[in-house]
């Protein structure tokens, strides 16, 4: 328990007693209502943050206690927010009956089950109905399984999403923290690029700026300080730093407020759904004109033969059923026409993706990022964190006029002068954006970017104490580093009085500020012509080594600097050089070269200086000799007509401002039509980002804004997997490819056969129930088998489809009329030949061809789908056991097939065969095999 000492609560406010017996002394509802209403005048009445702080048994230094944490959560509630509740599997199945097609059928089963039982009685009228009842149920329970497992991976991947750390002061330690295990009382820090994850107050801090646009809209940031301390979930950090003290979690917060008022949006299609979608309703309006003509030339076939006989005014019951029947059929060529099967396929294709990409540490957050990044031609990347490893290191120094090797042991110090070696650590641990700390495994643990870490690491290893330096001195203003200055400046209080300046940033321009350098013996002397050429040169030397170059310098300003004016930029002495190096990921060549062999450029656009730029270039192999280098600065002044003639041979942009990366990638969709990939890691990324047809933000380095603006995460910041994302993206593609030649093929020939039997001999060979099974071979057991094909290396070896690619390229044509032909030739001969060829003759020689043209037709799919694995490869067995999903498919339509033919003869309208007639319809089947390898050999072009 925290006790309270002279504390005067206001006579407006009383404590409520649960909340006292727990131990505090303010309702989760005032500290809400203080914060959410930005109540100034209610945080005085509780002593303001120190008072809130003290109400809420928390101190800045040490934070809560963990043994307080149930009582907390009690009083508090927990930072989650209400879900809604997940669909249940018979949702999923009342989805799938609404289906308008199903809906007929089931008409029809209906009133076949009536007059069926009216005219045969009961079992044997029934037959028809019930194997159109059966059809349907297996169709709604295939798809409502498909859409609920849809939905539990779904689920999965956005728990995946939501795995946000944020740093917290808690026990007296600071550690890292789920967003969720935050409680009111918890210290957070916050920098640039966070995002507030919950609602709080200002405690300490540096020129804190907060874009509030995801709540107010308004654009323009907020300045959050002791005057107005009031910080709210959701919002993100611009710029500066800061303590939080967070007041409010869950659903309390405005944030949370805001989302229980929104109900739970459907995914948007994807591009590729909508396209397909399109191709959907236009077979579907071809499909619903052949029924039309089919069910019209059966009845008219009906009404002559009564004619004939003169017995057009008296209909028997069999007759009635026979209408119904040629319904059905009309009906069931329109359910098999329509391709509802091609969602399902680009969806459960999509899914397998996105859940594969997690296993190669790729997090999709919009589902059309996977198929978006197939056709990406162009990838604009950044440098630090994604081609390299993002753990910066000191490795060469320019002390004293003279440069050192920085190589990890303490002896590097012992040259330098001691009054150096101080100004150096002064300047190290209080001119940073990072932090040193004891972790709860009592290990040293440096916090920050990787600059300020390589930093931080330079100045443990000459002997510095971080938490004694920064209490020699007191820190007056701190200007935090931005991509604009392209530096960081501090002023301090020094124990014997005056104030000092610190400043550190890009060497050209740091050196720039400086008219003096200390010497080797430590002095402070003029720069002059020499030695202003020694550390210029020193400056190129390393940045051609692929070494980053900081300038590190100081000022003594006086005694009458005032917190509110701008640090001064000029009169500095330089103190050091340093080099840092951030090595190339091993992988990154390879993957490069990957890119370019898939017809991806690779370009890489960082704020680095033009030399190192280039050195970890060409490093990469992303920088030929015929490719163009070049400055932001330059870029930016160059006329619309130069950037035509520039922008194709451009592999590098160095020192580019956030919107430079924006001009380029805007110019490279638009101008070039181009599709482009990016990837950043920074808040300076997100417009580039957002801009480009698919943006990828790494998760370790990446800022919440980046990630925010991005459409994949790769979670390992590494090249490689971006390529991966590529390789995944043109899998989707393909398969999708594959499936829609597939399904088209079985459209054609099913439409044709049933239309061409109905005009000439007057029926259908295939019944409403037999369509049925093949409309689930083709559609959900289909895009099951082919949508779920994993990648082959072969697919980095041909150039992206871009934006102006044709779906249905000349090679499926190809594919799909070639297959039909063959198959509509095969059903033609036996229902032509057939009788003769068996040998049939008898009452049921009718049934036994028609079970034998069904049979034919079902393995004639079964055989044309294993020819779909490639569309333009003869081998199409490569692979193909290590594809579980596709075999189980496969497998399970034979056998289904045999079930049907030989033990479902009532309901299917089939009869069991003997073996050879087995044997003749899977050669015809098979046969299709060798014909689809020889028509792949048929040149076509590519489009």
């Amino acid at each position: 328990m925290c006790a309270l000492a002279g504390l005067s609560l206001s006579s407006d406010y009383i404590v409520p007693q649960e909340v006292k017996q727990a131990g505090f002394q303010i309702c989760a509802e005032e500290l809400g209502s203080i914060v959410e209403g930005h109540d100034v005048k209610k945080l005085k009445i509780h002593d303001g943050v120190e008072g809130i702080a003290e109400k809420l048994c928390t101190t800045i230094t040490k934070g809560i206690s963990t043994s307080e944490i149930d009582r907390r959560k009690q009083v508090y509630g927990v930072n989650k927010f209400t879900e809604t509740p997940p669909k249940g599997f018979w949702f999923f199945v009342w989805e799938a009956v609404q289906d308008t097609t199903l809906m007929i059928l089931g008409f029809c089963a209906f009133v076949s089950l009536l007059v069926g039982i009216v005219m045969e009685g009961w079992p044997k009228g029934a037959h028809d109905g019930l194997g159109i009842v059966a059809s349907i149920l297996l169709v709604v329970f295939v798809t409502a399984t498909s859409d609920y497992r849809q939905s539990l991976q779904f689920r999965d991947l956005d728990k995946e999403k939501k795995k946000i750390v944020v740093q917290v002061t808690r026990n007296g330690l600071r550690q890292k923290l789920s967003i969720y295990d935050l409680l009111p009382g918890d210290i957070v820090h916050l920098s640039i690029g966070d995002q507030v994850p919950a609602d709080g107050l200002f405690m300490s801090g540096y020129s804190l700026l907060i874009n509030e646009s995801s709540l107010t809209g308004e654009s323009e940031p907020v300045n959050v300080n002791a005057s107005n301390p009031f910080l709210l979930s959701g919002t993100k950090v611009q710029n500066g730093s800061c303590k939080m003290l967070v007041t409010t979690v869950g659903m309390r917060t405005q944030w949370g407020k805001l989302m229980a008022t929104l109900s739970e949006g459907g995914d948007d299609e994807t591009p590729l759904q909508v396209k397909l979608n399109g191709v959907a309703t236009v077979i579907g309006k071809i499909g619903l004109f052949f029924a039309v003509v089919t069910f019209a030339v059966l009845v008219q076939g009906l009404f002559t033969r009564k004619l004939e006989e003169g017995t057009q005014w008296i209909w028997s019951g069999d007759e009635a059923m026979e209408m119904l029947e040629f319904f059905a059929i009309a009906v069931t060529i329109v359910v098999v026409a329509v391709p509802e099967g091609l969602p399902l396929a680009v969806t459960l294709s999509l899914a397998f993706a996105m859940k594969k990409m997690m296993n190669d540490k790729a997090l999709v957050r919009h589902l059309a990022a996977c198929e978006t990044m197939g056709s990406a031609t162009t990838i604009c990347s950044d440098k630090t964190g994604t081609l390299t490893t993002n753990h910066m290191t000191v490795v060469k120094t320019c002390i004293c006029g003279e440069i050192k090797e920085v190589n990890g042991s303490e002896k590097f110090g012992s040259s330098i002068p001691e009054s150096v070696r101080k100004l150096l650590l002064e300047s190290i641990f209080n001119n940073t954006g990072g932090d040193v700390v004891v972790n709860e495994a009592k290990k040293v643990e440096i916090l920050g970017t990787p600059t300020e870490t390589a930093l931080l690491e330079l100045g443990l290893l000459l002997g510095g104490d971080f938490q004694e330096e920064r209490g020699k001195s007191k820190i007056v203003k701190v200007e935090p580093f931005n991509s604009t200055k392209k530096r960081m400046g501090v002023v301090l209080e020094l124990p014997e009085g005056g104030f000092r300046a610190h400043c550190k940033g890009a060497s050209e321009i740091a050196l720039a500020a400086c008219d003096k350098f200390l010497n080797s013996n430590g002095d402070v002397v003029p720069l002059d012509e020499a030695s202003t050429k020694l550390l210029q040169d020193t400056i190129e030397n390393f940045a051609s080594e692929a070494l980053r170059t900081l300038c590190l310098a100081y000022s003594d300003i006086g005694s009458g600097f005032s917190e509110s004016v701008d640090i001064p930029f000029q009169g500095y002495t330089c103190i050091a050089i340093v080099g840092i190096k951030d090595p190339v990921r091993p992988g990154v060549k390879e993957s490069v070269a990957v890119c370019r062999s898939a017809g991806i450029v690779v370009r890489m656009v960082t704020g680095d200086n033009l030399t190192t730029a280039k050195a970890i270039a060409r490093e990469c192999g992303i920088l030929t000799d015929d490719g163009l280098a070049i400055e932001g600065p330059e870029f930016r002044e160059k006329s619309d007509e130069e950037l035509q003639q520039l922008i194709p041979k451009l592999q590098v942009m160095a020192r580019s401002s956030p919107m430079d990366k924006h001009t380029l990638v805007k110019t490279l969709r638009t101008t070039f039509q181009e599709v482009v990939a990016v990837t950043g890691d920074g808040t300076n990324d997100a417009p580039a980002l957002h801009e480009a047809d698919i943006g990828l933000a790494m998760g370790i380095a990446g800022t919440e804004v980046a990630k925010e603006s991005a459409d994949v995460i790769i979670l390992d910041d590494n090249f490689s997997t971006i390529v991966t994302v590529g390789k995944w993206g043109r899998s989707v593609y393909v398969n999708i490819q594959k499936f829609v030649q597939f399904q088209l093929t079985v459209n054609v020939v099913a439409l044709v056969v049933n239309f061409t039997s109905a005009c000439l001999t007057g029926n259908a060979p295939l019944t409403a129930v037999q369509l049925l099974w093949v409309n689930m071979i083709m559609d959900t057991l289909g895009a099951l088998a082919l949508a779920t094909e994993p990648p082959t290396d072969d697919l980095m070896k041909r150039a992206p489809v871009g934006r102006k690619g044709n779906f249905i390229s000349n090679v499926m044509w190809r594919n799909i009329m070639g297959q039909s032909l063959y198959q509509f030739v095969v059903i033609w001969y036996l229902q032509t030949q057939g009788k003769e060829a068996f040998r049939l003759d008898g009452p049921d020689s009718d049934l036994i061809l028609n079970t034998l043209i069904f049979n034919s037709f079902v393995f004639c799919q079964v055989f044309n789908e294993i020819s779909s694995r490639e569309m333009e490869k003869v081998n199409v067995f490569d692979g193909i056991l290590k594809n579980y999903v596709f075999v189980a498919v496969l497998s399970c339509t034979a056998i289904f097939q045999i079930i049907i033919v030989e033990f479902l003869g009532t309901f299917a309208s089939t009869t069991p065969l003997t073996w050879q007639q087995w044997f003749v319809s899977i050669a015809f089947g098979f046969l299709g095999m060798p014909i689809a390898a020889i028509l792949k050999m048929v040149p076509v072009g590519s489009t």
